[in-house]
């Protein structure tokens, strides 16, 4: 999407208060401006300033890449700790008058991260691949702590061994996710790949898969798109080609994509395998990953311990997490015709966990 469809917090704020002056409104209410969400105060040794009951209080900016049901879900677990962390300890996060969403559009991740450094927020929180490189390249020389969620490969983003920059990643076991394909159908000959060329968390899972099946004698059919619409016709040519399953690692442009393109996998009879739950959220076959929950809670942990502990991001290795959870989708599981208790007896003996989910927009 492009900038039509994005509206920052800033932009948002200048509106509210040139309504509000029109209309004679002494002050705005529900929507503070930056340097009004912050009360003067003394510091706190963690950099927040003091709130007016005395609390500590930082401003925390969340960029989020784009809307889709596993980004979301970080998003909300992420608030959600934010709020139980601030109870505990006493401490105010102001993330509300710093949450902003990108929809995948690299200009807007640009204007979003120099708002906020702009803004001086004492934290950037930044949510997937994109976001993170871009928050940090922009954050970096001003000295603002970015704490990453679900980049896939830390490594391979030049996130790591910078002194301002923690995080957590959601680093996929491919040869797990193609082992359960291989289960389900040993006599597969004929794979698909599914992904966008430009997503960072799909290269080294898109790597894994193809020495995986050149290990195992599987022939290789590679799609890709980068909108909707293109990913929609990826489907059609991989079912063209006669494809025996589908595999796409935690790719966001995918993700968006997934309500729109299950329903074709399903009647040609193709299992569509991908490298999170949220993708059998929304109608894919089997989603295998991190619990993305369980992500934006101890994201929210990490920044604690940058802003209310004091810790120093390079003190602070980046988490990664079991990604041994199986999630079967199980209206589109009968839809395939498969047995759903054979399915999880099958898959048992290489998951930590095996879930169940039905076709829905986003988690509850």
């Amino acid at each position: 999407m492009k900038n039509a469809n994005f509206i920052s917090r800033r932009s948002f704020l200048k509106v509210t208060a040139l309504t509000a002056a029109a209309a004679g409104t002494a002050a705005l209410t529900g929507c503070g401006s930056a340097s009004s969400s912050a009360p003067a105060g003394a510091s706190s040794a963690a950099g927040g300033a003091s709130s007016a009951a005395g609390a500590a209080e930082f401003k925390v900016g969340i960029v989020n890449y784009v809307d889709d049901a596993s980004l979301n879900q970080i998003v909300s677990a992420l608030e959600a700790r934010l709020d139980e962390i601030a109870a505990e300890q006493d401490v105010v996060f102001n993330y509300a008058d710093f949450y902003s969403n990108a929809q995948a559009d690299q200009s807007n991740l640009n204007q979003i991260a120099a708002e906020l450094v702009a803004d001086q927020v004492d934290v950037i929180v930044a949510v997937a691949t994109p976001t993170a490189v871009t928050m940090q390249n922009a954050a970096g020389e001003a000295g603002i702590p970015v704490v990453y969620a679900a980049v896939s490969d830390p490594e391979g983003a030049g996130l790591t061994g910078l002194a301002n920059v923690t995080g957590t990643s959601d680093a996929l076991d491919t040869a797990a996710v193609l082992k359960l394909i291989t289960v389900q159908n040993p006599e597969i000959k004929k794979l698909g790949l599914l992904y966008d060329l430009g997503q960072d968390s799909s290269t080294q899972p898109i790597l894994d898969a193809k020495a995986f099946c050149q290990q195992n004698g599987i022939e290789v059919v590679e799609k890709n798109g980068t909108n909707t619409g293109e990913v929609q016709m990826a489907v059609e040519a991989l079912i063209a080609a006669g494809v025996e399953a589908v595999f796409t690692p935690p790719d966001n442009t995918i993700m968006t994509a997934e309500l729109a393109i299950y329903e074709a996998f399903i009647e040609a009879g193709i299992p569509h395998y991908t490298g999170a739950d949220s993708f059998a959220l929304n109608g894919a076959f089997c989603g295998y990953g991190v619990d993305y929950a369980q992500l934006g809670a101890a994201t929210a942990d990490l920044v604690a311990r940058v802003l209310v502990d004091g810790t120093s991001p390079a003190d602070i290795p980046f988490e990664t997490f079991d990604n041994g959870i199986a999630a079967i989708n199980t209206e589109t599981c009968a839809a395939l015709g498969y047995d759903l208790e054979q399915i999880k007896a099958d898959f048992a003996p290489y998951c930590t966990d095996i879930i169940e989910l039905q076709t829905a927009e986003s988690f509850e």
